[in-house]
C-alpha cells in the first residue's frame, strides 16, 4: 500500500515541476502579447506556438499542462481573438485549437471559449456580415468551436444557446467552407447533447433552410444531413418545416444530393422517435427515390424502404397475427417483372394512402413539369403498394389520371399508363368498368380511352371475359366511336380494341362485330396514314382470332349487319358525316363481299346521288363507285347479280346526274358521272344489248356533254359515242343515227388534241357503222359533208390529226401511216353515188396544195382508183 502512495507523492512532484517550469516560460512570453506593436504581438505569438509544440510534444504531460493553459494563457488567448492584426488573430486561433487538444480538462475552457467564439460568429443582425471579416479565420473558428463541441460534449448543455448563435452565423456565411464546417458541427453538437438539444434545435433550422439551395452541391449535401441529425436529436415538428425543402432537393441535378434525401428520410423512418406521427409525409419521399435515374439511389431506397418495412412489422406483429400466418397469394396477372413488396410494406401504405393520395393527385397536375413527373412515377408505386385496397380510392385516382393523361409531357403520361395498368390487375373489372365507362359516356375524350386501354392491358383474361361484349358494344357507340376526329383520340381508341384482341383472343368472337365497326370508323375519320395501316393490320388479327383467312372475309361475315344499321340514316347523309365515311369504307375495302350486299349499297347510292343532294356528297360517291366498275369482278359483280340494277344505275343515277346545270360543281358532278358511265360500258360485264339499252337511255345527255366545258367530260363522251356505236349503231333510228356525225364534228376544232382525236375516231366508226346500213344513198348528202369536212382537217396544223383523218379515208393496204380504213375497195367501186366528181376535183386540189406530203398523194391515187370504177 505504500509503494502506490509514494508513486502518487512523486508523479505529483513532477507535474508540478512541470507546470513550474512551463510557467516560468509562458511568464517570460506573456507580457509580449500586451505590447501595443503589431509586429511584438506576432512575434510573441509565434515563440508561444513554438513552445505549445513543445509542451503538447507526444508524452508530455496533459495535467502539468492544464494549470497554467487555464490560468494564465485561455485569457489571453481569448482576448487576441479580437486583435486588430488579423495575423495575430489567425495565431491566437490556431494556439487555443493547440491548448484544447492538449489540455487535461478542455471542458473547464468552455465557459470562456464560447462567449468569445460567438462574439465572432454570431451576426448582429441578419442583414449585416460577422464581426470577423477574414472567411479563412471565421472557418478556423468554426473548426475550433468543432473541436470544442468533440471534446467537451454533454458539458455543452450549459452553453448551448452560445453554440447555436454561432452555428446559426456560420450556416448563413459566405463562405462555402464555413457553411460545411457549421453543417458538420451542428450534426456534432445534436449528437453530444441529445438530452437538451430538442430545446434548441428549431433555431438551427431556418438557417440550414435558407442554405439547402446553395450553388455548391457539397454544402446541398451537408446541410441535409446535418439536417437529419438535428431533428433526429431534436424536435420531431421540425420535420414539416424541412419536407418541402427536402421534396425540392429530389429534383437536384446531382445524384450525390439526392442520395443524400433518400439515406436521411430512410432513416428518419427507421430511427426519429415520433415517426408514426409523419409516416405519411416522409413515405412519399422516399418512394420517390423509386423512379430515380441513378441505380444506386433506387437500390438505397429499396433497401432502407424493406427495413422501414420489417421494422414495422415486428413493431405490429399482433395486429398482423392472421396476416402473416394466412398470407395472401398474389394475383393472378401480377407484373412479372415486379417483385412484391412484403407485407409490412404493403401495409405502411395501405394505412395511409388516404393521407397521400390526395397530395399525390393534386401535384400530378401542377404547373410546374418536375413536379407532375415525379408525382406521377409516385403514383404506381403507390398502387403497387395498395393492391386491392385501391378499390376504395377508385374514383379520385381515375379522376386524376383522366386528367393527366393529356398532359404534354410524355414521362407523365407513361406513368400514368403504368398506373392504368396496376388498376386492370387488382381492381375486379365491373367496378372499374363502371367507372371508366360512366366516365367515357359523359364525355368521350383520349385520356379517357386511353386510360380503359390500359386497365384493360393490365386485367387477366379471366377476369376481362365476361365484359368483353359491353366494352365492344359501348366502343361501337357513336358517341363514342365518333367522337371525335382527333388523330390521338382514334388512336387511343384503336389501343382499346387492341388491347381487348391482346388479353381476350378468341373471347372476341362474340364482339366481333363490334369491334369491326369500331376499325371502320376509325379507318373512315382518320386522315394519317400510318393510323389507317394499323387499323387494317388489327382487321387482320380480329379475323385470326375469328379463325377465318382474311379481313376479306370477316367483311363478308358483317357486311350486311353494318350496312343495314349505317344507311338506315342515309337521307341525313353529307359530305363529312361520319356515316358517309364509313359506307366509302365499307365500300372500298369490303372487296367482293360489295356484290353479296348490293340490296343495301345500289338502293342507298341511288338516294345519296340525287340532283337534290349534296353536290360534293355526290362528287365523292361518284369517284367510288367509278372505282368499283372498274373491277366489278371484283367489286360490285362479284356474285353476277349487278344486272338486276343496272336500271337503277342507269336511269336513277346516271340519266339524272348527265343534265346539264350551270356552276363548276355541277360541271364537275357531270365529269364524275359520265366517268362512272365509261367503266361501266368499258368493263366486260354489260352485254352488247345491255350496252344497246344504256345507248337508247343516254346517248342524248352523252351528245349534249360534247359542249360541256371539261375537257375531261368531252374526251370521255367522244370515247362512249364510239363505244355505242360499235355496239348498237346499225341499230339506231336513222334520225338519232344522224344526230351523231354533226356533234362530232364540231370536236375536231376542239382545243384540246386529244379531244379531236377522240371525235376523229368515233366518225370512224360512225362510217364504219354505214357500211352494215340498208339504204346507203339515205346518208349521201351526209357523207359528202362529212367528206368534206374531213379533207379540211387534212390541211390541220397537227400531223396527228392529219394522220387520223388520212386514216379515214385511205385504203388498209396503202403504205401511209395509218392502217385502217372505212373506205375499201368495194364501197369505193359502189361510191359513184356517195362520191361524186366534184369531190375528187375537190380531193385534187388539196393533194396540189401538198405535194410533198406522203398521204396527200396516197389520198388522190385512191380517188383516182374511185373515179375508173365509175
Amino acid at each position: 500500500m505504500a509503494a502506490p502512495a509514494e508513486a502518487e507523492v512523486a508523479a505529483g512532484f513532477v507535474e508540478a515541476a512541470e507546470a513550474a517550469e512551463l510557467t516560468r516560460a509562458l511568464g517570460r512570453l506573456l507580457p509580449g502579447l500586451e505590447t501595443e506593436s503589431k509586429l511584438g504581438r506576432r512575434r510573441a505569438l509565434e515563440a508561444l506556438e513554438h513552445a505549445l509544440e513543445e509542451a503538447v510534444r507526444p508524452g508530455a504531460d496533459s495535467a502539468a499542462f492544464q494549470g497554467p493553459w487555464a490560468r494564465l494563457l485561455l485569457p489571453r488567448l481569448l482576448r487576441l481573438l479580437t486583435d486588430p492584426a488579423e495575423g495575430c488573430r489567425a495565431l491566437a486561433a490556431h494556439l487555443l485549437d493547440l491548448g484544447l487538444r492538449r489540455a487535461a480538462r478542455p471542458r473547464d475552457a468552455l465557459p470562456r471559449l464560447l462567449p468569445a467564439l460567438t462574439a465572432r460568429l454570431a451576426r448582429p443582425e441578419p442583414t449585416r456580415p460577422p464581426p470577423e471579416p477574414c472567411e479563412e479565420l471565421r472557418l478556423a473558428l468554426v473548426q475550433l468551436l468543432h473541436l470544442a463541441v468533440d471534446l467537451g460534449g454533454s458539458a455543452l448543455a450549459p452553453h448551448l444557446d452560445d453554440a447555436v448563435r454561432s452555428l446559426r452565423g456560420a450556416l448563413l456565411d459566405p463562405f462555402a467552407a464555413v457553411r460545411r464546417e457549421g453543417c458538420e458541427c451542428a450534426a456534432a453538437l445534436a449528437r453530444a447533447t441529445p438530452e437538451h438539444f430538442h430545446m434548441q434545435s428549431e433555431s438551427l433550422i431556418s438557417p440550414l433552410m435558407q442554405t439547402i439551395s446553395h450553388q455548391h452541391w457539397k454544402v446541398r449535401v451537408a446541410v441535409i444531413e446535418a439536417t437529419g441529425t438535428v431533428i433526429q436529436f431534436g424536435n420531431g415538428n421540425s420535420v414539416d418545416d424541412v419536407l418541402s425543402h427536402f421534396a425540392q432537393r429530389l429534383f437536384d441535378d446531382v445524384p450525390q444530393v439526392r442520395q443524400a434525401v433518400t439515406s436521411v428520410v430512410g432513416g428518419w423512418l427507421l430511427n426519429l422517435r415520433d415517426r408514426y406521427s409523419f409516416l405519411h409525409k416522409l413515405i412519399p419521399l422516399l418512394l420517390s427515390s423509386f423512379s430515380d435515374e441513378m441505380p444506386e439511389i433506387r437500390q438505397i431506397a429499396t433497401s432502407l424502404w424493406e427495413k422501414v418495412g420489417l421494422q414495422w412489422q415486428e413493431e405490429n406483429e399482433a395486429d398482423l397475427k392472421d396476416k402473416l400466418d394466412f398470407a395472401s397469394p398474389p394475383p393472378p396477372n401480377y407484373p412479372e417483372h415486379e417483385s412484391r413488396p412484403g407485407l409490412g410494406c404493403r401495409e405502411l401504405v395501405f394505412r395511409n394512402l388516404s393521407k397521400v393520395l390526395p397530395a399525390i393527385c393534386h401535384d400530378i397536375t401542377d404547373w410546374v413539369v418536375g413536379t407532375r413527373v415525379k408525382a406521377a412515377q409516385l403514383l404506381p408505386v403507390l398502387l403497387l403498394h395498395a393492391e386491392d385496397h385501391i378499390t376504395q380510392h377508385l374514383e379520385i385516382i381515375l379522376r386524376t389520371l383522366h386528367q393527366a393523361c393529356s398532359d404534354e409531357e410524355k414521362a407523365v403520361v407513361s406513368s400514368c399508363i403504368r398506373a392504368s395498368e396496376l388498376i386492370g390487375t387488382f381492381v375486379n373489372p365491373e367496378v372499374f368498368l363502371k367507372l371508366i365507362l360512366a366516365m367515357l359516356k359523359k364525355a368521350p375524350s383520349a385520356s379517357g380511352l386511353l386510360i380503359l386501354a390500359s386497365v384493360i392491358q393490365g386485367c387477366s383474361r379471366n377476369a376481362l371475359q365476361p365484359h368483353v361484349k359491353v366494352i365492344a358494344t359501348e366502343l361501337a357507340q357513336e358517341h363514342i366511336c365518333q367522337g371525335s376526329e382527333n388523330n390521338l383520340y382514334l388512336e387511343h381508341l384503336l389501343l382499346c380494341v387492341q388491347a381487348l384482341l391482346s388479353v381476350c383472343r378468341e373471347d372476341c368472337r362474340d364482339a366481333s362485330l363490334q369491334l369491326l365497326e369500331v376499325l371502320v370508323a376509325i379507318m373512315a375519320v382518320s386522315d394519317a396514314v400510318g393510323l389507317e395501316k394499323k387499323a387494317q393490320k388489327t382487321m387482320d388479327t380480329l379475323a385470326e382470332m375469328e379463325d377465318i383467312p382474311s379481313s376479306q372475309d370477316l367483311y363478308r361475315k358483317h357486311l350486311g349487319a353494318l350496312l343495314e344499321q349505317l344507311t338506315a340514316s342515309h337521307g341525313e347523309w353529307a359530305v363529312h358525316s361520319v356515316q358517309l365515311l364509313k359506307f366509302i369504307v365499307l365500300l372500298t375495302q369490303a372487296g367482293p363481299a360489295v356484290g353479296e350486299a348490293l340490296q343495301h349499297v345500289i338502293p342507298t347510292l341511288r338516294a345519296c346521288l340525287q340532283p337534290t343532294t349534296d353536290p360534293h356528297m355526290r362528287l365523292k360517291l361518284f369517284s367510288i363507285l367509278a372505282t368499283m366498275l372498274l373491277r366489278p369482278k371484283d367489286t360490285v359483280d362479284s356474285q353476277g347479280q349487278f344486272h338486276g340494277y343496272l336500271d337503277m344505275v342507269i336511269n336513277d343515277i346516271l340519266a339524272p346526274n348527265l343534265q346539264w346545270h350551270a356552276g363548276r360543281t355541277a360541271a364537275a358532278i357531270r365529269t364524275a358521272a359520265i366517268s362512272c358511265l365509261w367503266a361501266l360500258i368499258s368493263s366486260d360485264i354489260l352485254s352488247s344489248k345491255q350496252v344497246q339499252e344504256a345507248q337508247e337511255t343516254l346517248m342524248p345527255q352523252v351528245l349534249a356533254t360534247l359542249e360541256d366545258d371539261s375537257q375531261t367530260t368531252r374526251l370521255i363522251s367522244c370515247r362512249i359515242i364510239s363505244m355505242f356505236l360499235k355496239n348498237s349503231g346499225d341499230a339506231m333510228e336513222p334520225e338519232k343515227f344522224l344526230k351523231v356525225y354533226p356533234e362530232l364534228l364540231k370536236r375536231l376544232d376542239d382545243v384540246s388534241n386529244e379531244v379531236r382525236m377522240a371525235a376523229a375516231s368515233a366518225l370512224l366508226t360512225w362510217l364504219k357503222c354505214i357500211e352494215s346500213l340498208d339504204g346507203k344513198s339515205a346518208y349521201q348528202s351526209s357523207v359528202q359533208f362529212l367528206y368534206r369536212e374531213l379533207l379540211v382537217h387534212l390541211d390541220d396544223p397537227e400531223s396527228a390529226i392529219q394522220d387520223t383523218v388520212l386514216g379515214e379515208l385511205s385504203r388498209p393496204q396503202s403504205a401511209g401511216p395509218v392502217a385502217s380504213s372505212t373506205l375499201r375497195p368495194e364501197v369505193l367501186k359502189e361510191g359513184s353515188v356517195l362520191f361524186p366528181d366534184v369531190l375528187v376535183r375537190e380531193t385534187e386540189a388539196v393533194v396540189h396544195k401538198h405535194r410533198s406530203a406522203t398521204y396527200c398523194e396516197q389520198l388522190l391515187q385512191h380517188m383516182q382508183t374511185m373515179a375508173a370504177a365509175r
